[in-house]
């Protein structure tokens, strides 16, 4: 959400540092806007599966487009956090949701609302 805060809102020391924000109908634009609504989602744990399943592949297309083309290892090319988040989305996007999650309050409430075998609606 951090990342999303300073591109679209110019917070927490902007773009580059300068308080600068991007503009919103462009990749980076895009970029904080899936950083910002899909960092809350994931906070909050809802929709976590498919949101985080979006924001791996946002990250490796930062790392490639951002990061690859300037060096080969990701240590060189500052790209280590976009993978390292990659990977986190992704074990999200496996994983699921945790305990107290909005969405796992969400299916708890479905269960205890769903009849028992053998009782009608």
């Amino acid at each position: 959400m951090q990342h999303g805060v300073q591109k679209l809102f110019g917070l927490l020391g902007g773009v580059g540092g300068s308080g600068a924000t991007v503009e919103l109908f462009s990749l980076y634009g895009l970029a904080g806007v899936l950083e910002f609504f899909g960092g809350a989602l994931i906070a909050l744990g809802l929709l976590t599966r498919p949101v985080a399943i979006v924001l791996a592949l946002e990250m490796i297309a930062a790392y490639f487009i951002a990061h690859a083309p300037q060096g080969g290892f990701p240590i060189q090319n500052g790209g280590e956090l976009a993978l390292l988040y990659a990977l986190v989305f992704a074990f999200l996007a496996t994983g699921g949701p945790g305990l107290f999650s909005l969405d796992a309050r969400s299916l708890r409430k479905q269960e205890e609302q769903a009849p028992t075998a053998g009782q009608r609606r």
